[in-house]
């Protein structure tokens, strides 16, 4: 499954970066907003730290299709050939994905709630679909089953369009899509963090360091012993 993270605080995209197997960065205009800065300066701050192989997610903002194809188009040619714009799943998205899949632009088809909605836009070319999970399940539904249905219905339908998961509370939601072969998944740093968050780990790595210094000396490692 491909892990993305959720922001575009820069700091916490470096720290991140660094530490964990990642795919990728997806941002929303409310994510860029959050920011302060500029979304140009943003967007380009995070690619230069993140490389030009990895994914970059921006969201077209204009509601009517020739707006939203005029942003994809504009958006791709200022952060690279990997940048996949971030669609809407509404009639006039559908209408600019098709579209912009024509140009050889990739598409995300995001605000999805229901499985027909990620149909449609699997169907309009988008190479994925972005359900969210928590927020699904904060309008009184299942979202982690409805992020399953979604899967099914497009691995039944012989589409290659992946499901990116998006709108974590907590680890356990981003476990249990994992274990069912969703494509992808994209959180915010502290859910990212709380995979390994357990004073139970914590404890291990500090009793193999007290026992190895223990018989070796305060201090010491395999490499100041292997000198």
């Amino acid at each position: 499954m491909k892990l993305y993270i959720d922001d575009a605080d820069l700091g916490e995209i470096r720290r991140l970066w660094e530490i964990y197997p990642l795919d990728g960065v997806t941002t929303n205009p409310t994510i860029l907003a959050r920011s302060g800065r500029h979304p140009k300066e943003t967007l380009l701050e995070i690619r230069k730290i993140i490389g030009d192989d990895a994914e970059l997610f921006v969201q077209a903002l204009p509601k009517d299709m020739a707006g939203i194809i005029a942003d994809g188009e504009a958006i791709v040619s200022a952060f690279g050939a990997k940048t996949v714009v971030k669609i809407p799943s509404v009639p006039e998205g559908f209408a600019a994905m098709k579209a912009l899949n024509r140009k050889g632009i990739v598409t995300c088809g995001t605000a999805v709630y229901t499985p027909m909605q990620a149909y449609l836009a699997a169907k309009a070319g988008a190479a994925y679909v972005a359900p969210y999970l928590n927020r699904i399940d904060n309008m009184g539904f299942d979202g982690v089953r409805i992020v399953k249905q979604i899967h099914d219905l497009l691995q039944k339908g012989g589409y290659s369009t992946e499901v990116l998961a998006a709108s974590f509370k907590n680890s356990q939601q981003v476990l249990d899509i994992c274990a069912y072969g969703i494509g992808a998944a994209t959180c915010a740093p502290a859910i990212i963090d709380g995979f390994t968050k357990n004073v139970a780990i914590d404890a291990a790595v500090d009793a193999f360091i007290a026992d190895f210094e223990k018989a070796y000396g305060k201090g010491e490692t395999m490499k100041s012993l292997l000198q």
